[in-house]
């Protein structure tokens, strides 16, 4: 069984999971390329920890939701911010797609692939090869 909770950068809005670890209903952890995620994240890719709604719960605070189309619906704190969840009953049934980088522990859902690289930033294709710093770089 996986046990997580997290939450967003103020710590109005935390959530818990409780999902089992070694079956259909485990965790599914992708870096999203498409550009509604890009837009709405103001970032080249988002990390996205899929689980089954069963297993997700909030245990405090209220998310404020934005519909980004149709039939998907994108939560985030309402008061900082912070990117949460997203939900579309239409093309992931049953799934509460959570922003892996807003776990308590994010280093415990790795990205098992990245996705929507169709869309994906011409310039993401070299990132691994730029300079990298532990910190800000010095001058």
């Amino acid at each position: 069984m996986i046990e997580a909770t997290g939450g967003c950068h103020c710590g109005a809005v935390r959530y818990a999971v409780a999902a089992p670890a070694d079956d259909a209903e485990a965790p599914r952890t992708a870096l999203c390329h498409c550009s509604d995620c890009q837009h709405c994240a103001g970032a080249p890719v988002v990390g996205w920890t899929a689980v089954s709604s069963g297993s997700f719960r909030l245990v405090s605070g209220t998310p404020a939701v934005y519909r980004s189309s149709e039939h998907a619906q994108r939560s985030f704190c309402p008061q900082c911010g912070t990117g949460l969840f997203y939900v579309n009953e239409v093309v992931l049934p049953g799934i509460v797609d959570i922003q892996t980088a807003t776990f308590d522990d994010a280093n415990a859902f790795p990205a098992m692939a990245h996705i929507q690289t169709a869309e994906q930033l011409a310039w993401m294709g070299t990132a691994h090869e730029l300079p990298a710093f532990e910190r800000y770089p010095e001058g």
